[in-house]
């Protein structure tokens, strides 16, 4: 019998099944990799392990013991910890003590350390290459050093099982090959490990079985390399033959005047750097795509274009620098975003939501724009009456989009507008996409995970990986030529 090992596990978050009767075992002295676009379903399984999320259906063994439903406490003591993507570590203690409060019993009558205990949390330090800092401030660490703390949290508490989400996200390349040789050493010792992790390649070089997921569900399982030559798989992270889109021609690239332009541009978020030397051209009333995987930089860069954080380079828009321009005077002159996180007024009509979009139009512009948003969307013509917090996320989706469009946007930014929509769905978001590239009015930059949709879609493609733009061209070309940079 496998160490852990996880039977039919499903979990439902309202009418979305996040996990669907998914299998999966790891042994001791393995390593385990969940692999899958955004939204596929890989960190909902890891918390319904750490006991965050309770099952909604089948089992998880651990040594024998079906703990599915437990307290994440009550998992803890059994043997199982879990390093989470982004570090959190008390600033107002050392790194040696962050760990030692790690180690504290889990009983509130007994808040004292033991010498033994102490001694793991010095042990747990020089595992991750950290005992020589123990005595600094988090805030003195690299951001580097700040993943290693995280780890070594877990590691003082000695598990048998250690879950990994997004172990290298925000890492540079040589750090990335620095933490992939100390997880290699954590299996040495005898653990059964679970990570999740959008960096593929090097999860590949990484584990000793791969499964890959999409929409909840297990499309492959085996050795990394058999997986990530799936044809499921390849098709999930890049499209091609049998897609929701297959037989329509790949877009050429077009060339035109940029209406958009941005020059090595850099973002960082405290020690993070976000992105790295970012160069890139939206043409004039075309659509422009910047794919990669979740954590390459998307968002980052639509936040940076539209002046929602800070950034070191230039952007410049119809020609005029964009530098020191406040977001909402970026939004009036043209440039507007549409989030990923759709931003909707939950407890407002779907006509109060667009009207709050059109809301610094006259009021014979705003019917006007009206008349044009509910011609892209006829079910937002249908549903004006109904609370944003009742659609389907296939509305909602719409209502977002439609509310940017009540501005009038010159360029329209579109963050993840196929991010866990139903294929039935994505197809409406297309079409809404082809009309407005047809009406000449606007140009589209979208942010997208799904390849198959942006290269549908797209005249110019740019992909993203950890910050930085590693490949461009026309998406007649994106699957041959940048597809061995994902996988």
């Amino acid at each position: 019998m496998s160490f852990l090992e996880a039977k039919g596990i499903t979990k439902t978050f309202g009418g979305l099944r996040a996990v669907d009767r998914l299998d999966f075992a790891v042994e001791k002295g393995e390593i385990l990799g969940l692999i899958g676009p955004n939204g596929s379903g890989k960190s909902t399984a890891m918390s319904m392990v750490m006991g965050l999320h309770r099952p909604d259906g089948g089992s998880i063994l651990l040594d024998g013991t079906d703990v599915a439903g437990w307290s994440p406490n009550r998992i803890a003591e059994r043997g199982v910890s879990m390093v989470f993507q982004h570090s959190r570590p008390l600033q107002q203690q050392t790194v040696l003590q962050n760990v030692l409060i790690a180690c504290l019993p889990n009983r509130l009558l007994n808040l004292r350390v033991s010498p033994e205990q102490r001694d793991k949390a010095i042990e747990a330090l020089r595992l991750v290459g950290l005992e020589s800092e123990q005595d600094k401030w988090p805030s003195e660490l690299p951001f580097a050093g700040l993943r290693r703390l995280e780890l070594a949290k877990s590691l003082a508490r000695d598990p048998q099982l250690l879950l990994l989400d997004e172990p290298f996200a925000g890492l540079s390349a040589s750090e990335v090959r620095e933490f992939s040789d100390l997880i290699r050493n954590l299996r040495g010792a005898g653990r059964a490990l679970i990570l999740v992790d959008h960096n593929v390649r090097s999860v590949r070089a990484l584990v000793d079985r791969a499964v890959a997921m999409s929409s909840g569900q297990k499309i492959a399982e085996g050795h990394p390399d058999a997986v990530l030559a799936d044809e499921n798989v390849r098709r999930v992270y890049l499209g091609g033959a049998g897609s929701e889109h297959a037989g329509e021609a790949a877009r050429i690239e077009a060339v035109g005047t940029p209406i958009l332009s941005v020059s090595h541009l850099n973002v960082r978020y405290g020690k993070a750097q976000a992105l790295s030397d970012v160069s890139l051209d939206v043409v004039d009333k075309g659509v422009t795509a910047v794919v990669g995987l979740n954590g390459a930089g998307k968002t980052s860069l639509f936040n940076a274009i539209t002046g929602f954080v800070g950034a070191e380079g230039e952007i410049s828009f119809a020609g005029k620098s964009l530098k020191g321009t406040p977001a909402h005077e970026i939004a009036r002159a043209g440039i507007v975003l549409c989030p990923e996180t759709r931003e909707l007024f939950g407890d407002m009509s779907v006509l109060e939501n667009l009207n709050m979009g059109g809301m610094h139009l006259a009021a014979a512009d705003r019917k006007e724009r009206l008349a044009f948003v509910e011609h892209i969307f006829p079910r937002l013509g249908e549903r004006r009456s109904q609370f944003a917090r009742t659609l389907s996320g296939g509305e909602q989706q719409q209502l977002a989009i439609g509310r940017a469009l009540m501005m009038k946007p010159r360029l329209l930014l579109i963050d993840e507008p196929t991010l866990g929509l139903a294929p039935i769905v994505m197809d409406v978001i297309s079409e809404s996409i082809e009309a407005l590239r047809r009406s000449g009015e606007l140009s589209l930059l979208i942010a997208e995970q799904n390849m198959t949709f942006a290269s549908r879609h797209a005249d110019r493609i740019y992909l993203m990986e950890h910050g930085a733009i590693e490949w461009s061209g026309g998406a007649d070309r994106f699957a041959a030529e940048a597809g061995a940079r994902i996988l």
